[in-house]
């Protein structure tokens, strides 16, 4: 007998998560709610919202789901998890409970104290006046973040004390991501490199993925306001097999234990954003879900059969073997539409995805289906991914590919992986 999954979700990181586990012999029909134009394609697409929790549960049992592979974090917010696992079915993701490691950074922030897991400094705020106060005693920046889930919005990286003054106005005042930011974190600017680390977690266990490195800021040379993320690549050079150990040892576990002293024990992906200083590794946020781009950069590195492993995480059986990585390098670039994060506009038809070079993949993350193809309805369009030997054939092959699609308005960064290569080549 095959098995019947459900993936939740609407953008490339589902398209991504599909494509793998549609590779699997063991699945027999796979099913996407809301899923998107090119999960439509290759799988089933069933019009559920991600966080009608009555309605996903109806889905898995009308459709007899044997795992539910949560995507977004409104979805884990929400309480799919929960719902779902209350009726005896198998889901690849937190509680609601669990899940607060990213739905509120005051709850992570603190378990991280508890815990002695390393984080930069902070402080919380409930009213505007007060965390103004504090940066003009303080006399510098600190990066200014909303406590609750804001779309990829919630964090703002100011230069000086009138940035983050503005900052803290935007949030607090101005309501800019509503009610997420009834509490805001002060939190001390931290310089060193910054890595993407993704781990299966059964309750109990913990099993990394490869290391990533993602770019968030919309524009070149990091410029640009914050986004869902412009692209990525895997691995980074400068993030070895011990430093992921270590960060297992030292960051991972510890969170895992704790959650799990609690009666919230942690089943699903857990993702953590990471900055590393001379003194070691920092935790600058965690995720409690598959991150987006670095799924999609992931995920075409992954050998072997994936839904075993995922089976293995929901159920509480993980073993050190569940996954194994190909030598081979990705590097991928997010296509957006102009104006992104900000206003932009859709319904462009998207030309040359028939031309993608060899080893490159598109996964979809705002595209609608039409008569000639493919429309933009999103910001982050298409995530290109290119695999390679080394990560000058990758991005290469990449960009070129990048150049053969094209879209009314479309944008991209143009630097992702250089400074990899860059340092490389110096060393």
């Amino acid at each position: 007998m095959g098995v019947n999954v459900l993936i939740v979700g609407t953008g490339a990181r589902e398209h991504a998560l599909t494509w793998k586990v549609l590779q699997s012999p063991l699945s027999r029909a796979v099913f996407c709610a809301p899923g998107n134009a090119a999960t439509g394609a290759i799988a089933v697409n069933v019009p559920v919202p991600t966080t009608d929790v009555d309605g996903i549960a109806r889905l898995a049992h009308e459709r007899e789901i044997d795992l539910t592979i949560v995507g977004p974090e409104g979805a884990v917010a929400a309480g799919v998890v929960d719902r779902l696992t209350s009726v005896g079915r198998l889901a690849l993701g937190p509680t609601a409970a669990a899940g607060r490691i990213e739905s509120s950074k005051v709850f992570a922030k603190t378990l991280m104290q508890k815990v002695g897991v390393p984080t930069p400094a902070f402080a919380v705020f409930t009213e505007a006046s007060a965390a103004k106060a504090y940066v003009q005693k303080q006399g510098r920046p600190f990066v200014v973040k909303a406590d609750g889930l804001a779309k990829g919005k919630g964090s703002i990286v100011p230069d000086d004390i009138p940035e983050t003054l503005e900052a803290i106005d935007t949030f607090m005042l101005s309501r800019a991501v509503g009610a997420a930011a009834d509490q805001v974190l002060l939190e001390e600017r931290v310089e060193g490199r910054e890595v993407s680390l993704l781990a299966l977690v059964d309750g109990e266990r913990v099993i990394p993925m490869v290391p990533a490195c993602d770019y968030k800021r919309a524009l070149d040379d990091d410029r640009g306001p914050n986004t869902g993320g412009m692209g990525g690549y895997s691995p980074p050079g400068f993030f070895t097999d011990d430093d992921v150990r270590a960060a297992v040892a030292t960051v991972f576990q510890p969170v895992v234990d704790e959650l799990r002293a609690r009666g919230t024990p942690y089943r699903g992906c857990l993702y953590a954003g990471l900055i590393q200083r001379p003194t070691g590794v920092e935790v600058l946020e965690f995720n409690a879900r598959f991150g987006d781009p670095e799924t999609q950069v992931i995920l075409p590195r992954l050998s072997g059969d994936v839904l075993p492993a995922f089976q293995a995480a929901a159920a509480g059986n993980l073993s050190p073997e569940s996954l194994s990585w190909s030598d081979r390098v990705s590097v991928g670039v997010v296509l957006a539409s102009r104006g992104y994060p900000g206003h932009y506009q859709t319904g462009h038809p998207v030309e040359g995805l028939s031309r993608l070079e060899p080893d490159v993949f598109a996964f979809h993350g705002g595209t609608v289906a039409a008569p000639d193809g493919y429309r933009t309805a999103g910001g982050r369009v298409l995530t290109l991914v290119a695999l390679g030997d080394t990560l000058a054939d990758a991005r290469d092959r990449v960009y070129r590919s990048a150049q053969r699609v094209s879209f009314e308005g479309m944008s991209y960064r143009r630097d992702i992986a250089q400074r990899e290569i860059t340092a490389s080549v110096a060393s």
